[in-house]
């Protein structure tokens, strides 16, 4: 199997292994501001509690293996993007410090504060993290020396917007999913109205995401057009979507969250097979795009690196599989939680 293939496919289960951890975190934040109680706050911030900040090394994994396995296209993104990846990193920190600094003090004011910086740092993120796959789809304007500049105002475009509200409601439905398990009695039932809303506006964001897809990114189909079984992706994504209020409803909350975190894995698949073997395609002429072949380090330092990542990779999953299973179960508020 050709070692650049595999690097683009370890490259994709890192950012999707991302999106799905940090996702409830995010969406969880995203739903703060809908708790009626500062003890209510205090729930959603102790049920990421433990995780959250285990959830963004992903992030910066990918970013590790995006510069080390295809250091062109790291190049290119971020400096084409630079405005937006500093935004990005800035409510990354903000989101961070708020976390840390709401329950320092008990006045009312701060941490009513710390709490709306939590939640539209949370928004934010989501947000951003959505428009950048939504430019990456759509294809960015690279020129012949793999160089783009793009601005805010550039990467903000009607299809780039569509695809972030959609990544903010599928958070937003996974975060809420996350609470209904973590939690009980009446905050759980709470919760648990604001799935099902949450669930029919992201199949309405989707729907409209994968209709605008197909109808103004023709790039994006031919691989589905060339290799029918690939419309095997958003048929499975369609049907785990649809089995997710069935499992709230059954209250079967741990598989209703697995169907939320394979939804969102489907997706990033769909994107990855559209877009194989690009890494970044070109507005400007496909000759100009970056694929996993041109955008690459050498064999020798793809194969070296592979050896690590297969060193390293179980630990690493071992050891967050340990951290969730430690932490299982229902938050407890504590002298020491958040």
């Amino acid at each position: 199997m050709d070692i650049n293939f595999i690097w683009f496919n370890l490259l994709g289960i890192i950012l999707t292994g991302y999106a799905i951890l940090d996702g409830f975190d995010l969406g969880v934040g995203m739903l703060m501001p809908f708790a009626r109680s500062d003890n209510d706050r205090r729930v959603f911030l102790n049920s990421i509690g433990p995780v959250w900040d285990g959830n963004e090394v992903w992030l910066v994994v990918g970013g590790g293996v995006l510069f080390a396995a295809f250091p062109e296209a790291y190049a290119s993104v971020t400096s084409g993007f630079y405005m937006a990846f500093m935004l990005l990193l800035l409510a990354l920190i903000f989101r961070a410090v708020s976390i840390e600094f709401r329950s320092k003090r008990d006045e009312p004011r701060w941490r009513s504060f710390w709490d709306w910086a939590f939640a539209l740092g949370s928004l934010f993120i989501a947000l951003l993290l959505g428009v950048a796959l939504g430019n990456i789809a759509r294809g960015v304007p690279l020129d012949a020396q793999h160089q783009m500049r793009v601005s805010l105002v550039q990467a903000l475009n009607p299809y780039a917007i569509i695809v972030g509200v959609t990544t903010v409601l599928l958070f937003a439905m996974h975060g809420s999913i996350f609470l209904v398990m973590k939690t009980d009695g009446d905050l759980q039932t709470r919760v648990r109205r604001w799935v099902n809303p949450l669930i029919i506006a992201f199949f309405a964001a989707a729907t409209i995401t994968i209709f605008a897809t197909f109808i103004m990114h023709v790039h994006l189909i031919e691989n589905y057009i060339s290799h029918l079984w690939y419309f095997i992706f958003p048929i499975a994504a369609l049907l785990v979507a649809l089995n997710i209020p069935r499992e709230i409803n059954r209250q079967r909350f741990g598989w209703a969250f697995i169907s939320s975190g394979a939804v969102i894995a489907l997706f990033m698949i769909m994107l990855a097979v559209g877009l194989y073997p690009y890494l970044i395609y070109s507005s400007l002429d496909v000759n100009y795009s970056l694929d996993i072949w041109n955008a690459a380090s050498s064999a020798k330092t793809l194969n070296i690196m592979l050896i690590m990542a297969l060193i390293g990779m179980p630990l690493v999953a071992a050891y967050t599989a340990a951290v969730y299973w430690v932490f299982r179960g229902k938050v407890e508020l504590g002298p020491r939680s958040y």
